[in-house]
């Protein structure tokens, strides 16, 4: 996965926290998410990600790629675990 294609991934996810109205928010790094983080939550702090990630791609360097394409696979794991698209959508994300 490029630095260009983690671009457009980030911009296919925006536009659905957009169009779904879903907000930002960082959630608390030390707290689990059990009883506490509800979907709408957990699809917040996703959105509040994709910030981060497009400064760390324009970083462009190895160690930030390597972070943003672990949070690509958090964000695509809590995507898909909520329902918002299935494995092939998100495995087409990925591909050049």
């Amino acid at each position: 996965m490029t630095g260009r294609k983690v671009q457009e991934a980030i911009a296919i996810y925006r536009c659905y926290f957009k169009d779904e109205g879903i907000g930002k928010v960082d959630f608390p790094h030390d707290v689990p998410t059990e009883g506490f983080a509800g979907r709408l939550t957990i699809m917040e702090h996703c959105h509040g990600m994709l910030d981060a990630m497009e400064a760390m791609v324009a970083d462009g360097t190895p160690e930030k790629m390597e972070k943003v394409f672990r949070w690509v696979g958090f964000i695509q794991g809590c995507l898909w675990s909520q329902g918002v698209f299935c494995l092939d959508e998100l495995k087409k994300h990925n591909r050049s």
